[in-house]
């Protein structure tokens, strides 16, 4: 109806109306006025009203139309999510599943190829992929062995547009992290180890320590160690301490330089739990020789037996033999022996011995009714060190002999009467 003439006037309300959008009054135009974000609001609706100039009247009913933004590419791809830590096996195949990554684009997604993305790798080749649409990250290469490198470092890429020229893109970075399998088998570092170890040590005394080292990691590294032969397998025994997987040798039965100096062993080490996948590169286990060579200690002279008994009548005479004792100096030293009694177990000295050669006498008359058992002890010293004591235990039993007359324990005293007969009980009349 409006024919051009300037009779009527347009008027614009609604979301955005004067502030974004402006209308020509005259033409009836519309324009934005300022840049448009579909991403913040991508639609708008408006009223438009034609009036005539000079009354304001509606030339016709208000109309309303909506105004949509059309989308252009002006967001980048963006990962929420990362940077991402991931973790796969070594030596796992190819395709391996590590991870999936996911961008988010603020593009409209129904609208051309502005939000439809392509994924791809811009460093980890050529050990990882990515799947271009799926954003799934996998192996490439086989056998990739923690112990060379242990962690990777990827650059995922997604640009939109599907990759094509002049797509925006966005990137995000995977720290792979290789974890351990047991692909290593202990190896000992010497194939021949030497300990020395004092004839003296307590027995389930640790005397020495060895370990097998094993590149993998955790329980894949976990190890037993077994005395598998050797001249000294029932003297030592071996146990495994957790804490440092080290291989504890200790001893099992008493020292004795003088009767074996050395020994020598044939220890094994062994993965404790085995990965049957890796067993056709060989035994996981190792071998060494252990020598341990025992160490000579100055002992006390040790006596033929460490108690005695002896038999000596009461009646016997000051420097009759009793008896005597022997005793040995166990090292190869062999260091002459002197005897002697320890005075606080035979105070009055009731006995004596010779020096050199063990000989034990009375030293004064014997009462078996005073003392019936001598507990002395003797003492065996060293000529060449007489630090050097050994110490034994004699028991001598004094045997009786009649040499005390009966007594009666007490005196009696009884009555008579006068006119008793033979045989009649002695008893007093008053007693009937």
């Amino acid at each position: 109806m409006d024919k051009g003439d300037g009779q009527v006037r347009y008027v614009l309300s609604g979301e955005g109306a004067m502030s974004i959008f402006s209308i020509d009054e005259n033409t009836g135009d519309i324009h934005a006025t300022k840049r448009l974000d579909r991403e913040q609001q991508a639609y708008y609706t408006l009223r438009a009203q034609a009036r005539d100039r000079k009354t304001n009247q509606l030339v016709e009913p208000e109309s309303q139309f909506i105004i949509k933004v059309q989308d252009i590419n002006d967001n980048e791809p963006k990962f929420l999510e990362g940077p991402y830590i991931a973790r796969v096996a070594e030596r796992s195949p190819i395709g391996t599943s590590v991870v999936t990554v996911a961008a988010t684009d603020a593009d409209d997604p129904t609208y051309g190829n502005s939000a439809r993305l392509i994924y791809s790798i811009l460093q980890g080749q050529p050990y990882f992929s990515v799947e271009p649409k799926t954003g799934v990250v996998r192996t490439a290469l086989p056998d990739m062995d923690r112990e060379v490198q242990d962690h990777y470092l990827l650059v995922v890429q997604a640009k939109d547009m599907i990759g094509q020229m002049g797509g925006l893109s966005g990137t995000t970075s995977i720290t792979v992290m290789l974890t351990d399998v047991n692909d290593n088998p202990p190896r000992f570092p010497r194939k021949s180890y030497q300990f020395r170890v004092s004839e003296s040590v307590l027995v389930s005394a640790v005397v020495a320590k060895i370990k097998a080292m094993d590149l993998d990691v955790g329980p894949n590294a976990e190890m037993d160690y077994r005395i598998q032969d050797g001249d000294g397998a029932g003297t030592f025994s071996i146990i495994t301490d957790q804490s440092t997987q080290e291989g504890l040798i200790t001893v099992h039965k008493t020292l004795d330089f003088e009767t074996k100096s050395s020994y020598m062993l044939r220890v094994e080490a062994s993965n404790r739990y085995v990965d049957a996948r890796f067993l056709s590169a060989g035994p996981f286990s190792d071998m060494a020789t252990v020598r341990l060579l025992v160490e000579n200690v100055d002992e006390p002279p040790m006596f033929s037996a460490p108690v005695s008994q002896m038999v000596i009548s009461e009646g016997a005479a000051v420097g009759t033999d009793v008896g005597s004792v022997s005793a040995h100096d166990p090292d190869s030293t062999n260091s002459p022996i002197r005897y002697s009694i320890d005075r606080e177990s035979d105070v009055e000295c009731y006995f004596n011995i010779d020096s050199r050669s063990g000989v034990i006498t009375t030293a004064r008359p014997l009462d078996r009714e005073t003392v019936s058992l001598h507990n002395i002890s003797l003492l065996a010293t060293e000529s060449l060190d007489q630090s050097q004591v050994g110490k034994a235990v004699v028991l001598i039993s004094v045997t009786d002999v009649n040499d005390n007359a009966p007594s009666f324990a007490v005196e009696y005293e009884t009555f008579v009467c006068e006119n008793t007969e033979p045989g009649q009980p002695n008893v007093p009349s008053t007693f009937y």
